[in-house]
């Protein structure tokens, strides 16, 4: 694959084969980020799970820090004192039988985070195959069905996001954007880290953290220590 001039450039800046601390990582990819636009620093991590099996799973929701840069919009299926409340807080779009039949017949789609009271399950479960592939059907175990719709408008604005295995079982994250700069992107980093290492499965045996990369939108991947990540519970 050929990459650019700026890549190339970037590429040189990293040693393929070393494992960095994640001060040293975050410190590199803020200065592999330099595209004309700001671009947004991503964490992928290779877990030692198998997210074939149900006992397996990771998968949740933390609250960054920082934030992650990006402005998140939200739509909120609910009716009455709920649908009132996610307005209120912040929320771009409410609705309920109007909303699915919006997404169902226009393919409507102009959201990031799609959150729902439980009294509206029976009504979102039919958006499922239209949700489900892009990561937006709510889920109790992302916070985004809840009775208090208005907090996790809130949350969603403030920065949360979804940790979840892919196929692969690798968790593929953003954790802000290049000009936080390192500090900021540090916090973020371990916070999410943390509770990756907090979701482990009883059923996990042996290294848990398999391999930690981190990686600009335009940039080369940067090998993190999977040792010197999230707290000291690795085995």
């Amino acid at each position: 694959m050929k990459h650019g001039k700026k890549y190339n450039e970037s590429a040189k800046l990293v040693e393929r084969n070393n494992l960095y601390d994640p001060a040293d990582a975050l410190a590199l990819a803020v200065k592999t980020g330099n595209a004309k636009f700001d671009e947004t620093v991503e964490v992928h991590v290779r877990l030692g799970v198998d997210s074939r099996h149900a006992d397996q799973q990771v998968r949740g929701a933390v609250v960054l820090p920082n934030g992650t840069g990006k402005t998140v919009r939200v739509a909120v299926f609910a009716k009455g004192p709920e649908a009132d409340a996610a307005a209120a807080a912040g929320a771009e779009i409410v609705g309920a039988e109007d909303l699915v039949a919006r997404i169902q017949g226009e393919g409507f789609m102009e959201f990031d985070v799609a959150i729902a009271a439980p009294n509206m399950m029976g009504l979102v479960g039919r958006l499922g195959k239209v949700l489900g592939p892009r990561g937006l059907m709510p889920s109790p175990k992302a916070g985004t069905v809840t009775p208090d719709v208005a907090k996790a408008v809130t949350e969603a604005k403030a920065g949360k996001i979804e940790y979840r295995l892919d196929k692969t079982n690798i968790i593929h994250c953003p954790i802000g954007k290049v000009s936080f700069g390192p500090e900021k992107l540090r916090e973020n980093f371990d916070t999410l880290l943390d509770a990756i290492v907090k979701a482990k499965p009883a059923a996990s045996k042996g290294q848990y953290i398999r391999s930690c990369v981190l990686a600009t939108t335009m940039g080369p991947g940067i090998k993190v220590n999977p040792n010197k990540v999230g707290n000291s519970e690795q085995a």
